[in-house]
């Protein structure tokens, strides 16, 4: 499975579109945010498909993890989010 990458310029409720796409094609996802402006991003982008998702009867849990990821050689942490329906 692909793993959504959020950045600080991203829009979150293109996100929250495409999470919600993955979340009906895999009832899973997983988003990764490295610095604290993506985090902002993907944190909105999760309450938006919360909201798109309800009316369905869906309510989602996220769940926040630290991961190593390798950007243009350097080690930096990211905050990587599993998502799933309750």
């Amino acid at each position: 499975m692909e793993v959504l990458k959020v950045s600080a310029n991203s829009q979150p409720k293109s996100v929250a579109g495409a999470l919600a796409a993955v979340l009906r094609d895999n009832n899973y996802a997983e988003i990764q945010a490295v610095g604290a402006g993506a985090v902002n991003q993907a944190v909105k982008a999760i309450a938006i498909t919360r909201g798109f998702v309800a009316p369905n009867g869906i309510d989602l849990v996220a769940v926040p993890a630290f991961a190593e990821v390798n950007i243009d050689g350097e080690e930096r942490t990211a905050i990587k989010f599993y998502i799933q329906p309750r």
